[in-house]
């Protein structure tokens, strides 16, 4: 049997409001960019208050998730702004002290977006209790995007831990 199988897998995108949380998935998921979308409710490398309250959603997460074998990543978005507040190694250093993977992103130019979810995803696939109980054993299959979309997706931005 070599037919497909879909499996479904949940992210949960949380963060202060303005982040760019809704343009990382967009980017992603339709590499579209609109600068015009409206706030929702992960850091903003330009805001350092949004980084200082990490803590705050990382106990919401706590608080309410059903989970501890969850996989965590933490985003540094809107790299491509010059007034950057949040140094890259300290968004490293939060990362490793809550064992998170860690990566720095632009929607708008996507530089780290395709990196940020492949490997969020090969995290997930590498956690069998997370999907193992869904596929019932079956397996899971990724599929590559056409050469040149996307090409050089992580441009130097991955730090996967």
């Amino acid at each position: 049997m070599d037919e497909d199988v879909l499996t479904t897998l949940k992210i949960l995108i949380i963060g202060e409001s303005g982040v760019g949380k809704s343009s990382l998935l967009l980017r992603f998921t339709d590499d579209t960019f609109d600068p015009e979308l409206a706030a929702t409710i992960v850091y903003d490398v330009t805001r350092r208050d949004t980084f200082v309250k990490l803590d705050n959603w990382l106990n919401e997460l706590e608080t309410y998730c059903t989970r501890n074998d969850i996989v965590n990543m933490l985003v540094g978005n809107k790299i491509d702004k010059e007034n950057r507040e949040v140094d890259r190694n300290e968004g490293l250093k939060f990362a490793r002290k809550h064992s998170m993977l860690f990566i720095e992103a632009s929607a708008k130019t996507c530089d780290g977006v395709q990196c940020a979810f492949e490997e969020l995803v090969e995290k997930i696939i590498q956690t069998p209790g997370l999907w193992e109980s869904e596929t019932q054993n079956k397996g899971v299959k990724l599929s590559h995007r056409e050469e040149g979309h996307g090409a050089g997706a992580c441009s130097g931005y991955c730090s996967v831990l």
